[in-house]
């Protein structure tokens, strides 16, 4: 959308994720990202640490329950979403703001390590009613063309899927 402010960040979870449920069964997930930035100090000819952001995030409806299941403390994970200024009162009574990120996108970082993706299963709950398919931590609409993601048989195609036949595609990427 246009005026928000979108953001990528890099770092490490400082806990698990918390996931928990509205009054109306709607999920959502919070955590905190930790961002340190390094720098070399050629004169002490070391590695020196920044001072840490600690952002906390929000994910809402089935991506909260992927991202609940997939990440734990310590992973480094890159996100990218909006950030989201709000205020609240304190026990004091004082107005107080605080600046969050609503994760459009989150995933292990492979920079340090190795992931294995799964797909995750097909769901229409959650999802804003519409038709839609869960996977690789987001809902993708259903589209009515050969596109790789959409299911086999569904909207008129009978292209296969991309993610169901490892290796099905040969060199030439669905993608």
């Amino acid at each position: 959308m246009a005026g928000e402010t979108v953001i990528t960040v890099v770092g490490n979870l400082t806990a698990d994720p918390e996931l928990r449920y509205t009054q109306n069964g709607l999920p959502v997930a919070n955590f905190t990202i930790a961002s340190t930035p390094r720098t070399f100090d050629r004169q002490a000819n070391e590695w020196k640490d920044g001072d840490a952001l600690f952002l906390r995030a929000s994910v809402w409806r089935e991506f909260a329950e992927h991202v609940a299941g997939s990440l734990t403390k310590g992973m480094r994970v890159i996100a990218t979403g909006r950030l989201r200024q709000r205020s609240y009162q304190d026990k004091e009574g004082a107005t107080r703001t605080s600046i969050e990120l609503e994760v459009d996108e989150v995933g292990p970082s492979l920079r340090y390590a190795t992931a294995q993706v799964t797909r995750a299963a097909r769901s229409d709950a959650g999802a804003g009613g519409g038709n839609f398919q869960g996977g690789g931590g987001g809902s993708r609409p259903q589209q009515a063309s050969n596109e790789p993601w959409s299911t086999p048989g569904s909207s008129g195609s009978s292209s296969a899927d991309a993610w169901s036949t490892p290796g099905s595609f040969g060199d030439d990427t669905p993608f």
